[in-house]
């Protein structure tokens, strides 16, 4: 662990490891020894701790692990029915280990309007591929940041997402739009050229041009330890 670099982290927030150990509804001590490199980082922890830093996910992890060989696979191709991507994001963060079967978990910011993400470059770790995902090819999971989904989804869950299944009525869908950003809400249907979706709470619905619609990807689980 980069002791310095988290001190100087929570100086620039203005923020003591106290503050942090609230925000992550742990004990100081738990905090203390995870800056001290005695206790291992959690995936969950590496997204909340980046949110409360204020700083992407990967610069967290740049700090908290030692560098290793890149993943293999960590690349992400473009095109229809896959996350998509950027050139930074194409091999995943140093010190990230990919199993032989697992999927890609992706991250994002909480953004502005209609409770809105904005996805993060890379992978920021791997999970276990769960059954209904078996050998489906860029399978991937994203963390569940705000509320606009509770009480189906809590912050920090994780979702398990095919990019390939259709969306059906009534399923949760991961939405990216033409500006990057990051919508997990339910799916409702198209009305013409319009996405319809619902949001839990606040209750809301919500129209996308399909001009603004990237992706629609079926969410197929969810594992609520993240």
């Amino acid at each position: 662990m980069d002791g310095r670099w988290f001190h100087q982290a929570l100086e620039r927030v203005n923020a003591t490891q106290a503050d942090l150990a609230r925000h992550l509804r742990l004990a100081p001590s738990a905090v203390s020894r995870m800056m001290k490199g005695e206790r291992q980082m959690k995936q969950l922890e590496t997204v909340q701790i980046a949110e409360f830093l204020g700083v992407p996910p990967e610069e967290v992890l740049r700090h908290a692990v030692e560098v290793t060989v890149p993943p293999p696979g960590g690349e992400m191709p473009r095109g229809r029915g896959r996350p998509p991507s950027t050139a930074s994001s194409t091999t995943a963060p140093s010190g990230l280990a990919r199993g032989p079967d697992q999927i890609p978990i992706r991250s994002a910011a909480r953004g502005g309007g209609d409770q809105e993400m904005f996805l993060e470059d890379g992978p920021i770790g791997y999970t276990p591929r769960p059954a209904n995902l078996g050998g489906v090819r860029s399978a991937y999971a994203i963390y569940m940041v705000g509320d606009s989904m509770e009480p189906r989804y809590e912050p920090g869950w994780l979702l398990h997402v095919n990019p390939f299944k259709p969306p059906t009525r009534g399923r949760d869908v991961v939405v990216y739009k033409a500006d990057n950003a990051v919508l997990i809400k339910q799916f409702v249907g198209w009305e013409g050229d319009t996405l319809v979706l619902r949001q839990l709470n606040p209750s809301d619905t919500l129209r996308i041009p399909r001009t603004e619609v990237r992706e629609c990807h079926l969410v197929v689980g969810a594992d609520q330890e993240g």
